[in-house]
């Protein structure tokens, strides 16, 4: 693989020049202050653009699934990519989250800070809404804790499906019609959202949001 570095004559000029480098086939484009570095897969095209730098090949795949790496949570979890081999430790359970497009991958403090609050509140049996799934990281940490029935809820059609899923959110549930109801979200949805949460559970869990020091919080209810 080839990369050249390209200087735009006027900011005017950009648009034109990623259509010119598109045509030519480029693999990519990443952009820098002032220039842009577009790389073929022969000299030959990427010498119509500038002096070519012999540039080492990539393993996308490889390196995309290198960036996540099984991490522990709390006690319990052991949070996982479904193309990871590692063994889950014993005494932990496989959690395992396709990191996409939907928030709630484990990496996040705040998803990392519920997990650990649901190993404390949520009891074999419970009936648990999460409110927000994204990528349905809580829904499936409950139903490993052993929740009896656990229901999600998002206002994003795209959200994963893992749990029985209803596009809405708390103020389309009935009164107590849950144990525990996990809702990871921003504080200002939580500050709106917060009657009804308290509406449809006894126990709740509460992230997205940050403390008066800055810092990533979670608050049980």
């Amino acid at each position: 693989m080839y990369s050249v570095r390209i200087a735009p004559d006027s900011p005017s000029s950009f648009d034109k020049l990623i259509a010119n480098l598109n045509d030519a086939g480029t693999r990519g484009v990443i952009e820098g202050d002032g220039f842009v570095d577009a790389f073929f897969g022969d000299r030959e095209t990427a010498a119509r653009f500038g002096e070519p730098i012999a540039s080492a090949e990539t393993d996308w795949v490889r390196t995309t699934e290198d960036a996540w790496p099984p991490i522990l949570v709390g006690e319990k979890f052991f949070v996982v990519a479904p193309w990871r081999t590692e063994l889950t430790p014993p005494g932990r359970f496989r959690l395992e989250i396709n990191p996409g497009m939907q928030c709630g991958t484990g990496q996040h403090p705040c998803t990392r800070l519920c997990l650990e609050a649901m190993e404390r509140v949520v009891k074999p049996g419970d009936r648990v809404l999460d409110v927000g799934n994204g990528s349905g990281i809580l829904s499936l940490a409950a139903q490993l804790l052993g929740a009896g029935v656990v229901i999600a809820c998002d206002i994003d059609w795209e959200s994963s499906r893992v749990v029985p899923f209803f596009m809405g959110s708390a103020d389309a549930v009935r009164t107590g019609a849950f144990d525990v109801v996990v809702a990871n979200i921003s504080d200002i949805v939580l500050h709106e959202l917060h009657p009804d949460l308290e509406r449809v559970a006894r126990r709740r869990i509460l992230s997205g949001f940050q403390d008066e020091r800055g810092e990533w919080s979670c608050v049980v209810e």
